[in-house]
């Protein structure tokens, strides 16, 4: 079965999540967060991003990498950093030879709940469903890149 890296970016947190899938079932791997200190400097903190996500390519060796698409933000400065921490991860990724997949909030919201204005309690308890997982996974940014995952999987079956 393929396996899909799904990332959440951010600059504090990263969520990712992996996931096997086919057109007949999905199972997951591993998911998480990737943290950077507040304090540290800009640079630093994409470092760090671009080093674990090399980690998790190295240590997940998946097929694609499915990541949630910046298109809309109230605050410039978010979007900006966020923006940073999207790049170093499509850094990563084409520099391991993966196909990238993007995805907006509002796709993948309709693909994991059928409903384009799902809240995240709604989108978690899909996740968790979808992967049939005992619980919803923590924190929410893992459970996020799950889902980026998981709409991967249903746009490719």
């Amino acid at each position: 079965m393929p396996k899909i890296l799904g990332i959440d970016p951010g600059t504090g947190i990263v969520g990712f999540g992996c996931i096997e899938a086919d057109n007949r079932s999905m199972k997951m791997i591993d998911a998480g967060v990737i943290r950077t200190p507040a304090h540290q400097a800009a640079e630093l903190r994409l470092l760090t991003i671009y080093n674990e996500v090399n980690q998790l390519i190295n240590d997940f060796r998946p097929d694609c990498l499915s990541i949630e698409k910046l298109f809309f933000a109230r605050n410039v400065t978010t979007a900006m950093t966020v923006s940073q921490s999207r790049g170093v991860v499509l850094l990563a990724a084409i520099q391991s030879h993966l196909q990238i997949s993007e995805y907006t909030p509002l796709q993948i919201k309709m693909a994991i709940t059928g409903y384009g204005r799902a809240d995240k309690k709604q989108m978690q308890e899909m996740v968790k469903l979808i992967l049939k997982l005992e619980r919803v996974p923590k924190p929410d940014d893992a459970a996020d890149a799950l889902a980026t995952a998981i709409t991967h999987a249903q746009f490719v079956a």
